[in-house]
């Protein structure tokens, strides 16, 4: 009696109403995804029956009674197993298991013998019996992406990976036992399953088809062969009570061992088949390679290549030029290499290995070659590609430069540029070379006699005269104003719209096409105001995203510097949050974080060079007419070399924003700007600012107060007479928690913050923004 009014307990009661503890479920037995909806084991700690996915639900196995059910077996997924509400789960009186949805009916399971009877075992076995009560049919026999305790994979056995961690269908990965005795992962994708496509191995190949993969209920991973053990995956000897463990092959491609408290019905990873995010082959697609920021896999385009979706930047690049023209005698057709460094593709046999003496020389037999694509550069060889290439990756110990070849306009930058003109022949293509190295060799000479003749002359004076020069500001392709036209414009600087740290905005109208601009005037110390108009000069005219404010122009006249923007007709988002008006819905204010969002993931991950931009808060994102938020006011952004993660500079940002690692002179990385939007998110929830002394001492502080409400389940605080859906506001809280982490590396990339805001990923529970620090 004890032990049942427990296991009661373990179930909350909303749950306990919708499940049934059925352990001997008999024909005629039946679930719905809405009430009744599944079959509980005896201890109630694996149930069978109906989940919530997408926009209807799965049948599967999982454990109940939390708020994110942890899916240990899903049914049918590789066929299309989401089915609406209306849908029916029977053991019908014949002795079938099936989903019947309208006059449709889906197997769930094929037994070789009519089905008697079923049940849920408290080890999450799904078990169905014949009528000598002999099993027929058991899910430990047929897994998905999980083992349990007990559980074992035989021989031939495959978990594949789901699609995403709310999206159960079959993914891009699978781990297989194989015949031979080797536990082996590859790429879902390729049907050769050859140690070349492999990622992982336990090096056991040759022990025989006996071989099965085990997981014991001590989180012991192991290979037996009948009762010997042949290899140790996981040590095991972790603590038993309380607790089960689960082996999972995750989205990632990475396999690991999850341990889950009975007290706080929580799971935790406690192992894994590797650290390296970009391990897996097939983590990016074709003509891709794999970059780790912060521990965050980012898919990276070939130098030339443009994303084949900006929806799923994962799955390949494709050329931005055509090449079919390279053979073409009638044409001119330029191209350029690229370097990359430290970048390998595996997988992908060189059609040629030429033995070369530089890279340079590499590059031009790549330029020289119509069927090169891609060169790879590494003791002396060269390795001519074609297109596709496939798992690539960076690697700081691995030497190999790849060489890319991009068709016009050239890149700047560390390149060789070549003309193919396969008509022209009257210059033999030694004197080419021959001359215009003797010009290059010149000019680099004379620049280098003026940079250490006036070296030692610089000052503020000579770089003002170089910015009046223009000297500069070359390449940013804006239009440049003259302050007289600015002051016509502007009529004198009368209508003033803000005013910041480094200048103030006016509202100007330009004569040309009566269109309204915004004029912001510089007004700091010349050395400090330079380097930030330069700075954000430079930065958005470089960038071009409709999250981001267009820079149309700039004025360099004397000591007057002068920036012209579009107009914003909505002014700040400040201006809305903080002013005594109407409150926005929070349909709203979704829709607004969700443009900061996608403008901030714009500048870390999809420009050329990455940029942070240091000073993320209201008053710095500006709404159009459309309510659209863009993001303004580069002046103090941080631009990254590519591949560089992180950097050392001084304090930067605005007090309530500015992350403890900007304070503590640590290296600075994107997670900076992540902490800021973090701090933002907290106040577009909440429609306050983040510090406000006016209101009880236990609310002034935004983040604490959130946090405490959040842990007290007290939500709702947060806003007062709104209608809200309390599950995404506790999404989005959630979000925002886990944003403003002491310890960068907790803080999730821009990336992941917008999967998880949309639902593509679920959002754990956060721990205290300062529960870092205090465990120090």
């Amino acid at each position: 009696m004890v032990v049942f009014m427990f296991l009661l307990f373990l179930v909350p009661f909303h749950e306990a109403q919708a499940q049934t503890n059925n352990f001997n479920i008999t024909r005629g037995s039946s679930l719905r995804p809405t009430s009744n909806s599944s079959w509980l084991s005896p201890s109630g700690l694996y149930a069978f029956g109906f989940y919530e996915e997408g926009d209807g639900f799965a049948v599967g196995i999982f454990i109940p009674g939390i708020a994110d059910k942890t899916v240990v077996w899903t049914a049918n997924r590789d066929k299309d197993h989401v089915v609406p509400s209306n849908a029916t789960l029977f053991l019908t009186t014949d002795g079938r298991l099936i989903v019947q949805v309208n006059e449709r009916e889906i197997d769930i399971a094929n037994p070789s013998e009519p089905i008697l009877s079923a049940s849920i075992k408290n080890n999450g076995n799904f078990v169905l019996y014949n009528s000598d009560q002999n099993i027929t049919w058991q899910s430990f026999d047929h897994p998905t992406d999980t083992l349990l305790e007990t559980q074992r994979l035989s021989a031939d056995q495959k978990l594949f990976s789901r699609v995403s961690e709310t999206n159960y269908s079959k993914g891009r990965f699978r781990l297989v036992m194989q015949m031979d005795g080797n536990l082996v992962q590859y790429p879902a994708a390729d049907e050769d399953v050859t140690i070349y496509n492999a990622y992982y191995a336990t090096g056991t190949n040759g022990a025989g088809d006996k071989v099965t993969l085990n997981l014991e209920d001590d989180g012991h991973l192991l290979l037996l062969n009948g009762i010997e053990n042949i290899k140790n995956i996981t040590p095991g000897g972790y603590p038993t009570q309380r607790r089960i463990y689960r082996m999972r092959l995750d989205v990632d491609g990475i396999f690991r061992l999850y341990s889950y408290s009975l007290n706080t019905r929580n799971s935790t990873p406690i192992w894994s088949s590797t650290r390296n995010g970009c391990a897996p082959k097939g983590i990016c697609g074709v003509n891709q390679f794999c970059v780790l920021m912060d521990r965050d896999v980012v898919c990276r385009c070939l130098p030339g290549f443009n994303y084949i979706s900006n929806k799923d930047r994962s799955s390949g690049c494709e050329r931005n030029f055509t090449a079919a023209s390279c053979k073409d005698v009638n044409q001119s057709v330029g191209y350029n290499m690229r370097r990359s460094e430290n970048t390998v593709w595996e997988n992908t046999p060189p059609y040629t290995v030429l033995q070369t003496k530089s890279v340079e020389d590499c590059e031009q037999r790549c330029l020289e070659d119509c069927s090169c694509d891609v060169a790879l550069f590494k003791d002396q060889q060269c390795r001519k590609q074609r297109l596709p290439l496939r798992f690539g990756s960076t690697n700081i110990e691995d030497p190999t430069i790849a060489l890319t070849k991009v068709g016009r306009p050239a890149s700047r930058g560390n390149g060789v540029t070549r003309t193919i003109t396969e008509k022209t022949k009257e210059i033999p293509m030694y004197l080419l070379i021959v001359s215009i190295s003797l010009i290059c060799v010149a000019v680099l000479v004379l620049a280098i006699a003026g940079i250490v003749f006036h070296g030692s002359r610089q000052s503020v004076h000579t770089m003002t005269n170089k910015i009046q020069n223009g000297e500069l500001v070359d390449g940013v392709g804006l239009r440049k104003f003259s302050y007289a036209e600015l002051v016509q414009i502007t009529n004198n600087f009368d209508e003033e719209l803000g005013k910041g740290a480094s200048g103030t905005v006016y509202k100007g109208v330009l004569s040309d096409c009566e269109n309204i601009v915004a004029v912001k005037k510089l007004e700091k110390e010349l050395a400090e105001g330079e380097r930030e108009f330069q700075t954000e000069m430079k930065v958005i005219a470089k960038t071009h995203h409709r999250n981001l404010v267009s820079l149309l122009g700039y004025c360099i006249d004397g000591s007057n510097r002068v920036l012209v923007y579009e107009f914003m007709g909505n002014g700040s988002l400040a201006d809305i949050l903080f002013a005594a008006r109407d409150r926005l819905s929070f349909t709203e204010r979704v829709g607004i974080t969700t443009d900061i969002v996608k403008g901030i993931l714009y500048l870390h991950e999809e420009c050329e060079t990455q940029i942070i931009h240091c000073d993320i808060k209201p008053q710095n994102i500006l709404m159009d007419e459309n309510m659209c938020a863009k993001i303004s006011d580069f002046g103090l952004a941080k631009h990254l070399k590519q591949d560089q993660t992180r950097t050392y500079t001084g304090v930067r940002g605005t007090r309530g924003y500015v992350a403890p690692e900007w304070m503590r002179k640590l290296p600075v990385t994107v997670k900076a700007d992540v902490y800021s939007f973090g701090n933002v998110l907290l106040e577009i929830i909440c429609h306050r600012k983040n510090v406000d002394w006016n209101l009880p001492e236990n609310e002034a502080v935004l983040d604490e107060w959130v946090y405490e409400c959040f842990m007290a389940g007290e939500l709702s605080k947060l806003v007062p007479d709104e209608e809200v859906d309390m599950k995404k506001l506790e999404k989005w809280v959630k979000v925002g928690l886990w944003c403003i982490q002491e310890e960068p590396s907790l803080r999730p990339s821009m990336k992941k913050v917008l999967l998880m805001l949309e639902g593509t990923v679920d959002v754990p529970i956060p721990p205290s923004p300062l529960s870092y620090l205090s465990s120090l």
